[in-house]
């Protein structure tokens, strides 16, 4: 990290899910404006009802604006469903649920893709209609599908095996299809950066999308990185990445197992209190249950104090 102090740290966020979502809401409110940029996962994405579906963009994107609800962290706060109820009625699949509200994002991203304009230059027009001003860049333009082999070799979509399957299926490998190329913009970003943090997410369907596009990796090892582990006391705190440790990679779910799948990547650790380990970098074990609005400024400020001492 260079002798920046705060108020100038340029700070780049990896994510995917509510928990990542969640962190960059804290670093949002920790740092001064033009700090943060969040590079967010689009393996995610899917195409339902003839629209294009990013869940991990707008969940940051909701969340950034205020509108996505304390439980379960995604969509809008008090939403309805009366087009799902319809859709319902009339034998449409209404496996994943798309609010009304919701809806709305779902069709503006659809009709400005089919007028031939990039995933970040729609997410951009999101974010500003809805009062977001922090920069949320999509991990590419390109698809880059996350595709779910089960132990049987079946190979599902992830949110079909998430949602419609519930994660039921066991997991033998995750897969990531479509492009290996990233954007000029979230190169610059990576190349700008002081810090880059990686959220508490998911890091076989969030993060590793992000890590296998070309010149992520080698943009991350040149710049000081933390990461934050997202399982707390053996467990997740949301999600199947408790049972997916155990199934891809034959270990028990901890906070040094996701050290060790980040391996040569990080100089710094966050965990929760009780999970620390001796790695080879130093650790910091505080809370990091960010649920509440006050929590997660209050983790993003100890986080971005323990990554200046790693300078």
């Amino acid at each position: 990290m260079t002798e920046s102090s705060q108020s100038d740290l340029s700070v780049v966020a990896l994510a995917g899910g509510v928990g990542g979502a969640r962190l960059i809401d804290g670093l949002d409110r920790a740092l001064p404006p033009g700090s943060l940029t969040a590079i967010v996962n689009t393996g995610d994405d899917f195409q339902h009802w003839g629209l294009h579906i990013s869940p991990d963009l707008d969940t940051v994107m909701y969340t950034l604006a205020g509108l996505s609800p304390e439980a379960p962290g995604w969509g809008i706060d008090g939403d309805t469903f009366h087009v799902l109820a319809e859709a319902k009625r009339r034998g449409v699949d209404d496996w994943f649920q798309l609010g009304d509200r919701d809806l709305v994002t779902h069709l503006s991203r659809a009709g400005a893709l089919a007028r031939g304009d990039s995933l970040t230059r729609v997410t951009a027009d999101l974010c500003e209609a809805l009062g977001v001003e922090r920069p949320i860049l999509p991990m590419s333009d390109a698809p880059r599908p996350t595709t779910i082999v089960t132990r049987s070799g079946e190979e599902l979509v992830f949110q079909e095996w998430l949602v419609k399957a519930r994660a039921a299926p066991a997991v033998r490998e995750v897969r990531h299809d479509g492009t290996d190329q990233t954007t000029q913009a979230v190169l610059d970003a990576l190349k700008a950066a002081d810090l880059i943090v990686i959220c508490p997410s998911n890091p076989y369907v969030s993060i590793d999308p992000i890590l296998t596009l070309g010149g992520v990796s080698d943009a991350i090892r040149s710049t000081t990185t933390v990461g934050v582990s997202p399982i707390l006391g053996g467990k997740a705190v949301k999600g199947p990445l408790a049972t997916m440790i155990s199934q891809i990679d034959g270990l028990a779910p901890s906070a040094e197992a996701i050290a060790t799948h980040y391996e040569g990547l990080l100089e710094g650790y966050a965990v929760h209190r009780g999970d620390g380990f001796a790695g080879p970098f130093p650790i910091l074990e505080t809370n990091i249950l960010i649920q509440s609005k006050e929590d997660r400024v209050v983790f993003a400020r100890e986080l971005i104090e323990f990554s200046r001492s790693l300078r």
